[in-house]
């Protein structure tokens, strides 16, 4: 039995099967934002939701609709659920052996300004996790470290899904771009250059946006020099290394760059005032003599590089695993000749496996009559997250924790994220479900027909794509070819379309019910993500229309910028 994929079942009418198709997004957008469920509750309610429109609207059969919800449900353990584990278990660790005090100490010895440590490790530190592993490991991370410099949760995560934005189209080694390339038949050089185009506006405007959002506008003029700095050399070399280097360092390079230049720059300029939130300063002044003596707490650089050596093996080895002829090497499809490689695809295959889902590999097809194939992607020795456990197992040396110390810190990392894995899981099977049913194409379809105004809409579609897949990579797979073919039915270049979606699926990543649950978890907040939700929905909306506004210009009096 065969199941092909209908965007005009209901009634006959495209409109109509959109309404339906857009119900389960409706409703958990009304679970977390108004009605404030838990994230486990909403996802698994909506994941319900949209099995029963599968069914019974979509007529796609039962067998197959469970089949696709636990493709899904797998690929939010392995990936996605094994990055979070272990990254949050990597910052415990560091609390654990108290090496996190020094870790702050030396972040504050650079600024204790809250804007500056924000733009120092979201923006920049994230995006080089972006660029070097993707998924959920920069906000996971970055979020966790600004918890233990004493950022409040919520505005931890929020802050860092909000930095994220910038560097998403580019991340994990350029993958969402060079992916997109072959299905859509354009070179990714030539999406690189257009992304580029695009992206380098939203990310100088990036750092002064997050510390409005923290301290107002008028406080965000007194580290104006520090946001320019920041914003500016990232986007520079976002513009300069996109088109002239290709999609795969971006994120990387940006990052380092702007990284380095703030450090440099406060080293020489100071704000004239330290912005801590609210109830900051008053403790701060109640126990002036004990931050004196904190502050006169001096650590050797062997101190610092030891307590920072953690995230540095983090670093080293996610930036490793990112390489692709290593990451061919690790998930068994090397086909070089290099003798310490094909050692390691050797082990890479015997830890690689993809097994058929039954009922459905190969059962569905597509509008144009091809079969997709659907397999249980199991990388477990390629996996990010099992680069970042090998940097744990490292850690236990660094520090000198023993044995006992780290199995019990793993347990209680297990144990503190079982909810934020089973919401992670519902979300990434709802994603699943919507796709093999048809539920996504068929809004995205809608949003293709908006005619003369579709260069104004096209980044919406990889909005769209980001927020249920909670991938670019997967946004720009989903409508990469619908962009295309809409762009030359209504005048528009092929190219600035195809950018679109994966700049405009940047602004999605933030509101994403992945996004939101891997944040959750990094911070401690597991049936928070309502609140987090609210935190971030404006500002997603905000920045996908300020998206538009710059792809309809492209289309018409800025053409000239399309390569």
């Amino acid at each position: 039995m065969t199941f092909t994929q209908n965007f005009t079942i209901v009634g006959d009418s495209l409109a109509l099967t959109a309404i339906v198709a857009v119900i389960p997004i409706l409703y958990f957008f009304w679970a977390l934002a108004i009605k404030r469920m838990k994230g486990h509750i909403a996802g698994l309610t909506t994941l319900a939701l949209a099995i029963l429109l599968a069914i019974i609207a979509f007529k796609m059969p039962a067998a197959m609709t469970f089949m696709s919800a636990t493709q899904g449900a797998v690929y939010g353990i392995i990936p996605i659920g094994w990055i979070i584990v272990t990254s949050v278990f990597l910052y415990k660790l560091s609390v654990k052996s108290g090496q996190f005090e020094i870790i702050r100490n030396s972040v504050q010895s650079i600024t204790e300004d809250r804007r500056l440590q924000a733009l120092l490790i979201a923006f920049s530190f994230g995006a080089f996790l972006e660029g070097a592993a993707g998924f959920g490991a920069p906000v996971a991370i970055s979020a966790a470290l600004l918890v233990g410099l004493g950022f409040n949760p919520l505005y931890a995560a929020g802050i860092c899904l909000l930095a994220n934005t910038a560097p998403v189209a580019f991340g994990a080694i350029g993958i969402p771009i060079t992916a997109m390339a072959g299905p859509v038949g354009i070179d990714a050089m030539e999406i690189s250059k257009m992304v580029g185009r695009q992206l380098p506006f939203i990310s100088v405007f990036i750092p002064l946006y997050l510390v409005i959002i923290m301290a107002g506008f008028k406080r965000s003029l007194e580290v104006m020099p520090a946001i320019l700095v920041s914003g500016l050399s990232f986007a520079i070399a976002q513009y300069l290394s996109s088109n002239f280097l290709g999609p795969e360092l971006p994120d990387i390079l940006s990052a380092l760059i702007s990284l380095f230049a703030l450090t440099i720059f406060l080293k020489f300029w100071k704000p004239k005032t330290i912005f801590r939130f609210k109830g900051e300063a008053e403790i701060a002044a109640a126990s002036a003599v004990k931050n004196e003596r904190i502050e006169n707490v001096h650590y050797t650089a062997g101190q610092v590089f030891k307590a920072w050596s953690p995230f540095l093996v983090l670093t080293a080895f996610i930036s490793f695993w990112g390489i692709p002829a290593i990451k061919s090497a690790l998930t068994g499809h090397y086909e070089g000749t290099n003798v310490i490689l094909k050692g390691v695809n050797s082990i890479g295959h015997l830890l690689t496996y993809a097994p058929e889902v039954p009922f459905l590999h190969n059962k569905i097809l597509n509008d144009a009559g091809t079969a997709i194939a659907a397999v249980y992607k199991l990388e477990l020795l390629g996996a990010a997250g099992t680069a970042i456990l090998i940097a744990c197992f490292i850690t236990k040396y660094i520090t000198g924790l023993s044995w006992s110390d780290w199995s019990k810190t793993f347990s209680e990392t297990l144990n503190e994220l079982k909810l934020p894995i089973l919401t992670i899981g519902s979300v990434v099977a709802f994603a699943y479900v919507a796709n093999a049913a048809g539920m996504t194409h068929a809004l995205g379809m809608i949003i293709a027909k908006t005619g003369s105004l579709f260069p104004f809409f096209s980044p919406f579609l990889g909005w769209l794509g980001v927020f249920i897949t909670g991938s670019d990579t997967s946004a720009n797979l989903l409508f990469g070819n619908l962009q295309k073919i809409s762009a030359m039915q209504v005048g528009m270049d092929p190219l600035l379309a195809v950018a679109a979606n994966s700049s405009g699926g940047v602004t999605g990543k933030m509101i994403s019910p992945q996004s939101i649950a891997v944040a959750c978890a990094a911070v401690g907040l597991a049936g928070k993500e309502s609140e987090l939700l609210r935190f971030t929905l404006k500002h997603s909306f905000f920045l996908v229309i300020l998206v538009g506004i710059l792809t309809f210009l492209q289309s018409n009096v800025l053409s000239w910028m399309i390569p």
